[in-house]
């Protein structure tokens, strides 16, 4: 422990009740940093200088040395205490100020670049033809269909059963790089945007699991109810308009 040095401490380790339960790296530790806030570039602390804050104020606790005017600030000490046992520091940090939402934001940039390529690669059959001859029974229709022609459900039923379950926003991202054009049709499949070492994977080992549970169901509304259970909806579909698109979906 150190007595407190020739730097300036933050004002809420000042106190010289405190100074005796300093650790000896707190010139480090407290050292101010800066950052853009909204107003522009502004001073803090790191994250982790908050558990050494809250062990200050603990160790002055039990030591009854504390003056009348920190315990409220030691009896939130305690309870971010406990918030450090589950989330960790930083976490508990970004949760508070809002960051933990750009850091998600970019975790799932990190994904979506994993599951998708930056060019558009040539045409394969990535859909095996069991899947939509499963999805004709459960719905009742003729297979194969009559004059080759799929009814316009399917590209929604397709975007809804496949790319909505892969990844967080991938459809999403699909639809921004794939859009339909004025005649009503995309540029390409959706699956040939597709990495090779991650998003087709995906997609073939979700489409084994998808005929799957299509095998082991009587009904569509049966079939529906397992996928939902089984392989959830990775991405809100509200603002998609999922059964209005031509069969040039998938």
């Amino acid at each position: 422990m150190i007595k407190g040095g020739d730097f300036n401490l933050p004002p809420f380790l000042a106190a010289e009740n405190l100074k005796p339960f300093l650790p000896n790296d707190i010139e480090v530790t407290s050292r101010p940093v800066q950052f853009m806030g909204v107003g522009g570039l502004a001073y803090g602390y790191r994250a982790e200088l908050l558990s050494v804050v809250c062990q200050v104020y603990q160790d002055a606790r039990d030591d009854g040395v504390l003056l009348p005017s920190q315990v409220a600030a030691a009896d939130v000490c305690k309870l971010l205490f406990r918030g450090f046992a589950t989330v960790g520091i930083v976490a508990l940090v970004d949760e508070a100020t809002g960051y933990q939402e750009v850091r998600d934001r970019l975790a799932l940039r990190k994904i979506l670049d994993a599951f998708l390529r930056k060019e558009l690669a040539a045409w394969a059959q990535r859909f095996p033809s069991e899947f939509y001859r499963e999805m004709f029974r459960l719905r009742k229709w003729d297979w194969p269909p009559l004059n080759m022609r799929t009814p316009r459900a399917v590209a929604g039923y397709t975007k809804d059963l496949v790319y909505a379950r892969l990844a967080p926003d991938l459809l999403k991202e699909l639809e921004e790089r794939n859009p339909v054009n004025e005649k009503g049709r995309r540029r390409a499949k959706h699956h040939m945007w597709l990495s090779d070492d991650v998003g087709l994977p995906a997609l073939a080992q979700h489409l084994h699991a998808v005929i799957a549970l299509m095998r082991a169901s009587d009904t569509w509304e049966g079939f529906r109810a397992l996928v939902d259970r089984a392989l959830p909806i990775r991405t809100q579909l509200s603002d998609l308009p999922l059964f209005a698109d031509s069969e040039d979906a998938a």
